[in-house]
């Protein structure tokens, strides 16, 4: 989630985005670089967003329990580990083989296979949930997505979904901030995406900065956020006291909460299969 960006080169007069260099942590596995696209534990320069991601996994991790789940996008591996240790089952398809080959040798626990999320290689009703955070932004066609969705799980099955506020990441633009993302959402255009490919929407909430981190945005000059994408793009070390603030961020700095929903940084939404009448 960290960007910093070359000079422009000859290449249409594009922006190059690259990731700025950090340690690789230690683990049973080497780390998968950050590109961007997904975030990984243990860098500091990345712990916020880390943590932020973390949070949802954490409260709707219940909703997974004794169940058969599939992550569609799982990305570095962390959350369909976290999952693998209350699920029945865990099914974690990725477009990234290197993602792919990553979770396999570091989260034995989870069925790890590689797809792309228009097709998913799954039976019709064979799950009962599909995970779904922080990826449909990044998806081409998200209709077909959902309706690939709904069509895997059994009746009665939810979709637990979560994807940058449009409103709040990048705040008065046409297109996304990230140039990995294909189209953010709203709150109203996320229930109208889900609503439209069959599903009920049981719950619209949003992850919101908590007492500790709405001081950190006051002691940053008005937004942590921003002062973490300033120190990337400027391409510099960070100052030590940014790298110490955002290292010691934690998954309950966050809260999710329903109200004032488009404040919010990120979406999160229930979505329940209904039986067909």
């Amino acid at each position: 989630m960290i960007w910093t960006t070359d000079d422009e080169v000859d290449k249409g007069g594009a922006n190059v985005w690259a990731v700025s260099e950090s340690p690789v942590p230690a683990g049973d596995a080497p780390q998968l670089p950050l590109t961007g696209e997904r975030t990984v534990p243990g860098i500091a320069e990345e712990n916020y967003w880390f943590r932020r991601h973390e949070v949802v996994y954490r409260d709707l991790l219940p909703r997974c329990a004794g169940r058969t789940v599939l992550e569609a996008g799982a990305g570095e591996g962390y959350g369909a580990d976290m999952i693998a240790g209350v699920a029945t089952a865990v099914v974690g398809l990725d477009y990234d083989e290197s993602a792919v080959a990553h979770v396999r040798a570091r989260y034995p626990r989870v069925d790890m296979r590689h797809a792309n999320l228009a097709d998913l290689p799954l039976a019709d009703a064979s799950v009962d949930v599909v995970v779904n955070f922080q990826v449909i932004e990044h998806l081409w066609d998200q209709s077909g997505f959902l309706r690939e969705c709904h069509r895997v799980l059994r009746d009665g099955g939810e979709l637990l979904i979560s994807t940058p506020n449009r409103i709040t990441f990048s705040p008065g633009r046409d297109t996304p901030l990230n140039p990995f993302h294909t189209r953010e959402l709203n709150a109203a255009e996320l229930t109208e995406l889900l609503e439209g490919a069959g599903f009920r929407v049981a719950l619209t909430t949003g992850v919101h900065h908590g007492p500790a981190l709405r001081a950190l945005d006051a002691k940053h000059g008005g937004s942590f956020i921003d002062a973490q994408i300033e120190r990337a793009l400027a391409g510099e070390p960070w100052p030590a006291g940014l790298t110490a603030d955002v290292a010691a961020v934690t998954v309950d700095d966050f809260l999710l909460a329903p109200e004032n929903i488009d404040a919010s940084l990120d979406l999160v939404a229930i979505a329940v299969k209904d039986p067909a009448r």
